[in-house]
């Protein structure tokens, strides 16, 4: 394969979900991040631009770009991951005596299970395992108007897009190198409106996802404390389930959500135990995304779950050096992007 890695110029993350974008710049060899930047969008505009031209995209990934990076991206070579929500993630198990390719049953695998075309689906796969029931794959699909939608928004600001990437194998190699990932976890990435659960057990082996987010913790916080959505926020960051005043009456809010979401990961373990062949005991759970900031999630989770559960802090080793650091609310929104920005450049050449 032809490289494009000429100069050693290095590569950049661009996160795009439909909440917010983000962008980072890291030194690999120094683990130091040489540039960053998130920008809110409207959800609903970008929705509606996902599905159409992109041109909102395009427009709000210029202003990213151009307005809001703190230090400096220091390259126009990205890998970028789409919004999870729109792509499709499992595990499969082929046939012993396939008659065909792998990828031939791989298509045949995801025309069952994928409520769209094939034709009309970018799809890769990964060999997880081989026993004598057959090979274990782990399967990952998006609409490829979607995927064209998104680098031709990205090449309209000036970038050049090396590989779309899903946002779990992302955050996998960022977790690998600075939270014991060598160990059998599940990750819980609670983003803005979905939270997706994952088994990571050397690399990922299976994913599901949730409808619940961070803005479901604030509109139940809000409703239950009679205040507006700011405040409410404020609240989930602030005190969330620590000791405190209100601590009763934000537990009430958020518990059902978080009560959703340990379910979640109960059944994802069940599936990687029942179904992924020499499957491990769980050894931990990391939990990771914007909803991650509520203070005592992470001691909720180890009550619920009887597991060691934490939220992810990747800076001991991932530090801004020089640069004014995000607020402490805010650094768990970087984790994915700084993940597609640790990419190893012969991951992609190989």
């Amino acid at each position: 394969m032809k490289s494009y890695f000429y100069k050693n110029k290095p590569i950049v993350g661009l996160e795009i979900n439909p909440a917010a974008l983000k962008i980072m710049a890291v030194n690999a060899k120094k683990w130091t991040v040489n540039g960053y930047g998130s920008l809110d969008v409207d959800p609903e505009k970008m929705r509606a631009s996902l599905d159409s031209d992109g041109a909102y995209l395009g427009e709000q990934i210029r202003k990213l770009v151009t307005k809001k990076v703190v230090g400096n991206i220091d390259s126009n070579r990205v890998v970028m991951s789409i919004p999870a929500s729109r792509s499709f993630s499992r595990s499969a198990t082929l046939a012993k005596d396939l008659k065909g390719s792998i990828r031939e049953a791989i298509i045949q695998e995801a025309d069952q299970y994928i409520p769209v075309p094939v034709d009309q689906l970018n799809i890769d796969y990964e060999v997880i395992g081989k026993d004598e029931s057959g090979t274990q794959v782990h399967i990952s699909a998006a609409p490829s108007k979607l995927v064209e939608i998104c680098i031709k928004a990205a090449e309209s600001a000036g970038l050049q897009i090396l590989v779309v990437e899903t946002s779990m194998s992302a955050v996998a190699r960022i977790l690998r190198e600075s939270e014991q990932g060598e160990l059998p976890t599940i990750i819980v990435d609670i983003g803005t409106t979905y939270t997706d659960v994952a088994v990571l057990d050397g690399i990922i082996k299976v994913t599901d996802s949730t409808a619940i987010g961070g803005e479901t913790f604030t509109a139940s916080i809000a409703q239950q404390l009679n205040v507006k959505s700011e405040k409410a926020h404020q609240l989930k960051v602030l005190a969330g389930l620590s000791p405190g005043k209100q601590r009763e009456k934000i537990h009430t809010a958020v518990s059902p959500h978080l009560d959703q979401i340990t379910a979640e990961v109960k059944k994802i373990t069940r599936y990687y135990t029942e179904r992924v062949p020499n499957a491990k005991k769980i050894e931990q759970v990391i939990i990771i995304g914007g909803g991650s900031s509520l203070p005592g999630i992470g001691e909720y989770f180890t009550e619920k779950l009887e597991l060691a559960s934490r939220v992810a802090s990747p800076w001991q080793k991932l530090n801004f050096a020089k640069l004014p650091q995000p607020a402490r609310q805010f650094k768990p929104r970087y984790i994915t992007v700084a993940g597609l920005a640790l990419v190893n450049p012969q991951e992609i050449l190989r």
